[in-house]
């Protein structure tokens, strides 16, 4: 056979287990998959898919307690059950991975320049000086501004855009054959996410590459993917090229993961009611307000919300968006009473936080609620979910237990969980069911402003738009007023009726949902909006197009 119509990588008959105290249990069933040489291919499908455990199977970076059986041949060499020294020689040189976290996969203690050269210099025979100049080249082949001084940067000293390319850098050092790509762009905000993506399309026309990418986003998989491999509970449900899974998938399931699938809509609505001015009492209104974080001695503090004016209606939601620094969490921090204004004015049901007493603090507080992004990490661990819902309610009210446990299970009730849940703790229940116990936590009190903060960005998509239907549901039935904290702007479109984007604690724009995401005014705006990749290969690629333009515009 032609060694270039071969693929490049076969899987055949993988199965890999976990040992679990004393029995092993088998997570990934039989998958047999190619990777064809210079293609993309996508493995998708929710945690627990098997994706992660099926791309770390190839390079052997599968944890102590695993094992796997089968056949992964790369080149027609056989990897399972290959010796540790020949798994080095293979890690790196024929593939390499680009981790989801650059903070965790980089050493924090040694130079980005440090790392690249010692990778360089442990497989081939280079000196300190070509190595040096090597990992040069490469930060300069990912886009690194300035890397000749980049080099000698540590990766704390470096956004999180530019870890994920040095990151990229580091992968690509020793000219590997195969990529694995571990969800490369999920940590990242949105316009960086645009980033990473044209990055990674320039570098597969300069690169001999082929590239595994492990992703539960759709929009980056129509994006960059060849083919498609959809994964449910360690078995292949279905793949094909990316044309016919996106536009005639065949398995029930991967039509319910495309049907669950977020996207901003691709046409201007037309019929949309503007938001009117609340006549009452705003619920919440942020007036010229000015937020500071201190800094050392001498130096003057990080303004990090400088002159915003927002208001807020009952029964109205309001999605605050933006990138990482922009300002939106500072706000909803402040909004609960976490952070002090340095000036303007913050009133919440008419109580001015700024000038109000004690007594008002407290009032204007119960009438706050938070849903926060992490819910297993917002509630004490050793407590039982009912326990953590009641807390509330011990604390702000004369409720005795009789009335905290009923009113704890019809809070469990309106965020639909089983009653016979309130005896769990954190650790045993789901993404999904962690975020309806923080929901109902923040619901305990009645509150009148919801704060909610990137609330569904840890989730599987199928899970996403359940919670999301959830806060619609509960939304329009208690007629709590919402800042709806997040990046991902199809969220916002599915659950605003308003948007204001931040940027470097400035507003930029504020307008009804359907102005700002179809014809948005300010540039900024129109770059962030461009930048959001959507699950339609097709429409993606023109998205694509419009955002070189916009970018060629502003440069």
């Amino acid at each position: 056979m032609n060694e270039s119509a071969s693929p490049i990588l076969q899987i055949r008959d993988l199965r890999v287990e976990f040992r679990q105290k004393k029995d092993w249990r088998e997570v990934v069933h039989g998958v047999s998959l190619d990777l064809a040489r210079g293609e993309v291919l996508a493995l998708v499908g929710e945690s627990g898919s098997g994706k992660s455990t099926i791309a770390m199977s190839v390079p052997g970076l599968l944890p102590s307690n695993g094992r796997n059986f089968g056949s992964i041949q790369l080149n027609g060499q056989e990897l399972i059950g290959a010796s540790a020294g020949t798994l080095r020689k293979i890690r790196g040189q024929q593939v390499a991975v680009i981790f989801q976290e650059p903070m965790r996969a980089l050493n924090p203690v040694y130079t980005i320049g440090w790392q690249i050269r010692e990778m360089l210099q442990a497989h081939r025979e280079l000196t300190k000086e070509q190595a040096r100049e090597r990992a040069i080249e490469l930060l300069s082949l990912v886009d690194i501004p300035e890397p000749e001084r980049r080099v000698d940067s540590y990766p704390h000293q470096l956004s999180g855009g530019q870890r994920q390319r040095a990151m990229i850098a580091q992968a690509l050092a020793l000219d590997p054959k195969v990529l694995i790509a571990d969800e490369p762009t999920t940590a990242l905000d949105v316009t960086v996410q645009g980033e990473i993506l044209e990055l990674l399309h320039d570098l597969r026309g300069r690169i001999d590459a082929s590239v595994m990418l492990i992703t539960h986003d759709m929009g980056v998989v129509a994006d960059l993917a060849d083919r498609i491999v959809v994964l449910k509970d360690g078995a292949i449900v279905e793949q094909g090229d990316s044309e016919q899974i996106f536009y005639d998938p065949q398995q029930p399931y991967t039509q319910r993961l495309l049907k669950a699938v977020l996207s901003l809509s691709l046409e201007p609505a037309v019929a949309e009611v503007p938001v009117s001015e609340p006549e009452q009492t705003p619920v919440f209104d942020l007036d010229h307000g000015v937020i500071e974080y201190p800094a050392g001695r001498g130096r003057k503090p990080f303004r990090a919300i400088d002159d915003v004016t927002l208001q807020l209606g009952a029964g109205q939601v309001m999605g605050l968006v933006g990138e990482s620094g922009s300002g939106k969490s500072t706000i909803g921090r402040a909004a609960v009473g976490l952070l002090p204004l340095a000036g303007g004015n913050m009133r919440i049901d008419g109580i001015d936080l700024t000038t109000a007493s004690a007594a008002q603090l407290r009032d204007a507080r119960r009438r706050v609620a938070m849903v926060f992004q992490d819910a297993g990490a917002s509630v004490n661990p050793r407590w039982p979910i009912g326990q953590a819902i009641a807390e509330p309610l011990l604390l702000h009210t004369d409720l005795d237990v009789a009335a905290r446990d009923a009113r704890v299970s019809d809070l469990l009730d309106r965020v639909e969980l089983s009653r016979s849940l309130r005896n769990r703790f954190p650790h045993q229940l789901s993404g999904g069911q962690r975020q309806r116990v923080g929901i109902a936590r923040a619901l305990a009190l009645e509150p009148s402003l919801l704060i909610v903060d990137e609330p569904t960005s840890a989730l599987d998509v199928s899970v996403q738009e359940k919670v999301l239907a959830l806060f619609a549901e509960l939304q329009e039935e208690l007629g709590f007023a919402c800042l709806f904290i997040t990046h991902d702007l199809a969220v916002v479109e599915h659950v605003a009726d308003s948007i204001a984007v931040l940027r470097h604690g400035k507003l930029v724009e504020t307008s009804t949902t359907a102005q700002v995401l179809t014809s948005p005014q300010d540039p900024y705006t129109q770059r962030l909006i461009a930048a959001v990749p959507v699950p339609d290969p097709r429409e993606q690629a023109r998205r694509r197009d419009r955002r070189r333009e916009l970018l060629g515009e502003a440069s």
